[in-house]
Parts: structure tokens; sequence; C-alpha cells
């Protein structure tokens, strides 16, 4: 009898762990086909990496600035938030990627792959390549 509960505890425990690994791996899929990182193209030093519903915009000198994001059809909608409540997180944005405003960016996604995502908004476009 014992034995039968030892077994039937090492089978329990077995699955716990195997539905935990599957649930750990699901984490960022509402992202979708934007999950990952994305480099813009032309730039080696601007970055935008989506998951869940969070992006992270980036550069390699250490400015990161976060947004909520809704990927809707053919649009993207954003909205960043500036954590230390600086003006160098507006400018990140609106000056160095040039999508305005900050706080409601709305994007329409001209292509999306594996490998490509094109974004554009009123006769601007951004090229990201999966990095």
């Amino acid at each position: 009898m014992v034995k039968f509960y030892k077994t039937l505890a090492l089978r329990l425990t077995f699955i716990v762990y195997c539905s935990l690994f599957i649930v750990s791996c699901q984490q960022g899929s509402e992202a979708g086909d934007l999950l990952g990182q994305w480099r813009l193209e032309g730039h080696d030093d601007m970055y935008v990496s989506f998951s869940g519903t969070i992006a992270q915009f980036r550069k390699n000198n250490g400015q990161k600035v976060f947004a909520n994001f809704q990927h809707q059809g053919d649009s993207l909608f954003m909205q960043c938030s500036s954590i230390y409540k600086q003006k160098t997180d507006t400018t990140l944005i609106e000056n160095e990627y040039g999508m305005t405003p900050f706080t409601n960016i709305r994007l329409r996604i001209d292509a999306l792959d594996n490998d490509r995502l094109l974004l554009s908004k009123s006769g601007q476009h951004w090229a990201f390549e999966k990095y």
C-alpha cells in the first residue's frame, strides 16, 4: 500500500512540474508574433522588445522606456510611461524613435513576420528586424 502512494505521489509531482513548465513557456504569448527583440534598421543601438503586454524601447547608452501595448488587427497601440519622470524618456520616444505622442501612440502594422516588422504613421515608416 505504501508503494502505491509513493508511486502516486511521484506521478502527481511529475504532472505538476510538467504543468508549471508548460505555463512558464507561454509567458509573453499575448505579444503573439511581436514577441522578442527587434532592432531598428539603420541603427545599431536602438531596439524595441515585446513580451506579454509590455514593450521596452532602449538604446545601448542605457536609456530605456517601457510601454503597455495592444496589438489589434493591423494596429499597434502603445502607452509609454516614464519610471523616473525624466524628460530624456520623452525625448527618446518622440525625437529619437520619432513616435508621438509619448502617452498615446497608434501605429499601423504594414508587415509582420518572423524576421521583419514594418510600422507606419502619417507618412513616417519604421523597419525593424528580429534580433
